[in-house]
């Protein structure tokens, strides 16, 4: 009598947002139990990851199947967005609970662990999430040493890249030029697809990250500050700022950033929460008019999760 044919479960890989952004290289199963997985720049082969950060987003949408939810977490590095499906009950409870929490203005620290997703656009453009698996509110220690363990593994991997550059793409090259096993695949394929890149930006990320892991005063500028451990864990209150006089409707400013931005794949959610934020609007009203153009207006579609476009005329 045959044996069934078991799928082998994948190991949860470290990732920083930004590395899992940046990729846009998808590898389908072959077989029908054979898993499928995301190529990241650095060789990462994604099929689940535990993932770190703020809880940033959380909704809660309708389909004709029932209930599903959508939800950003923000590391030092960007965005991580999520899903728990319809068909995925056993997580509704939860998730509903971090729904209440965060509408109630409740911000914290939370790990989870998903499974790759992507979607791939008519132009050819791909864009990744993750399909929640499991996940929970943790404390300030425990996402500290998220953080490191997470920090480690892509210095690993930068490392692995920068080895790989002076060899041959081969297995027996790479391995002899110190590219560890595991990541000898993952880096034949990026490295066919991605071709050169400056890893600066990833660097960057790591040290923002330990940064804030070891509470060091080290400030590094980016275009977007990341809060301290310290601000997530407690939700201290905001600076007390004069905020700049609003310019424009926030509607406006939003069809405006969709018709600069835009350039075939849609424009992503932070990106323009930014701009309504930047013409002095709260974060607040530019999410209330984003939601407003697309729910009521119908003005913006969102043909992928947290990508928005203007509606075909």
């Amino acid at each position: 009598m045959n044996q069934p044919t078991r799928r082998t479960r994948q190991t949860a890989i470290r990732l920083f947002a930004q590395e899992y952004m940046d990729a846009d290289l998808p590898e389908e199963g072959a077989g029908e139990y054979d898993p499928s997985f995301v190529i990241t720049k650095l060789g990462a082969k994604v099929n689940r990851a535990l993932v770190g950060g703020v809880i940033d987003r959380v909704e809660r949408r309708e389909a004709e199947s029932g209930s599903f939810y959508t939800a950003h977490l923000r590391d030092p590095t960007g965005t991580h967005r999520f899903e728990v499906a319809s068909f995925q009950p056993e997580l509704h409870a939860d998730i509903e609970e971090i729904l209440n929490r965060f509408e109630n203005g409740d911000r914290f620290l939370m790990l989870l662990v998903g499974r790759a997703r992507w979607f791939e656009t008519e132009d050819g453009g791909v864009y990744t999430s993750f399909r929640a698996e499991e996940f929970s509110i943790v404390d300030k220690d425990l996402y500290t040493h998220w953080l490191v363990e997470t920090s480690e593994a892509t210095l690993r991997r930068l490392d692995a890249y920068e080895a790989s550059m002076e060899s041959d793409l081969t297995p027996a090259a790479l391995a002899s030029a110190g590219v560890p096993s595991d990541l000898v695949d993952g880096m034949i394929l990026a490295r066919g697809h991605y071709g050169e890149f400056d890893t600066e930006n990833y660097r960057v990320g790591v040290l923002q990250s330990f940064s804030m892991a070891t509470g060091s005063d080290v400030i590094i500028e980016t275009s977007s500050p990341q809060p301290t451990l310290e601000q997530a864990a407690e939700s201290t209150e905001e600076a007390t700022a004069e905020p700049p006089t609003p310019t424009g409707d926030v509607s406006e400013v939003l069809l405006e950033a969709i018709r600069m931005k835009d350039d075939g794949g849609g424009v992503d959610y932070d990106t323009l929460v930014h701009a309504a934020v930047m013409a002095g609007h709260s974060r607040e009203d530019a999410e209330d008019g984003i939601d407003n153009l697309r729910d009521i207006e119908g003005s913006i579609i969102e043909p992928r999760f947290s990508f928005f476009r203007l509606t075909p005329e």
